[in-house]
């Protein structure tokens, strides 16, 4: 049986090809809008993350990581910043270059499996955008060791994580059926489940796990945010299902 990081990408292949939110590009009018500095990116559904989270744009490299889809990395293009995105999805990649192709300017595309070490240099990075993503794996704190690794001293560090309330309801959220953590590779109804209701292979996570674990890898927070899922009945009510975190390699 494949990994469950193979399935998930065939997963985002085809939620890419149903329209998925995550992966329609932005238009040509907003990347010029964005040279002109008039741009909003999201690392959660509906919050903008704020300008001053950003460094200086120009000739930064920055790391759009599990970030493919042709909607963040041509905005900082844009803004003069020297981009790479790395994502799984074929289909997430694929717009990414159209949309570079279409704008003419250079990115670098890279497709790799975040669960694994990231093929990247010690301290090349100036600025790692992590929009919600590592929902998608099992342990998340490698992933912050390597992006510790990659980004230069003084280097940032954008996420947006879930905090697990999403997890514990039904799709139509007005029962809670599961309790946390939400991992389907140790339980095989829910691995079924899973597969069954187009969910892909997600996992819940706790903050330990996200903000600790960006801690334990020697960040330091600097700025924190909550976010609604957008629509549904949690964002009615003005349930906070995500955060979106700045931390810094001192």
């Amino acid at each position: 049986m494949d990994n469950y990081t193979e399935i998930n990408s065939k997963f985002f292949d085809k939620w890419v090809e149903e329209g998925w939110e995550w992966g329609r590009p932005i238009s040509h009018e907003v990347y010029e809008k964005a040279k002109n500095n008039d741009w909003v990116v999201l690392l959660t559904p509906t919050k903008p993350v704020p300008k001053e989270w950003f460094c200086e744009m120009k000739n930064a490299k920055i790391l759009g990581l599990a970030s493919g889809g042709g909607q963040q990395m041509p905005i900082f293009s844009a803004l003069g910043a020297n981009c790479t995105v790395l994502d799984y999805s074929e289909k997430q990649l694929l717009t990414e270059k159209e949309v570079a192709e279409r704008e003419n300017y250079k990115i670098e595309i890279v497709r790799a499996d975040i669960t694994n070490p990231l093929p990247f240099e010690d301290e090349f990075f100036d600025l790692i955008f992590h929009p919600i993503s590592n929902c998608y794996i099992e342990d998340v704190f490698p992933v912050w060791m390597e992006c510790y690794r990659i980004l230069k001293k003084g280097g940032i560090l954008l996420a947006g994580i879930d905090n697990g309330i999403n997890y514990i309801f039904n799709d139509e959220e007005k029962t809670i059926i599961y309790k946390l953590p939400f991992n389907p590779l140790e339980d095989k109804q829910l691995y079924e489940d899973s597969i069954k209701n187009n969910w892909g292979i997600q996992f819940s996570h706790t903050i330990e796990e996200q903000v600790g674990g960006q801690l334990k890898a020697g960040f330091v927070l600097t700025d924190i945010y909550q976010d609604t899922n957008g629509t549904g009945i949690l964002h009615e009510f003005n349930v906070p299902t995500y955060y979106a975190t700045k931390a810094i390699k001192k």
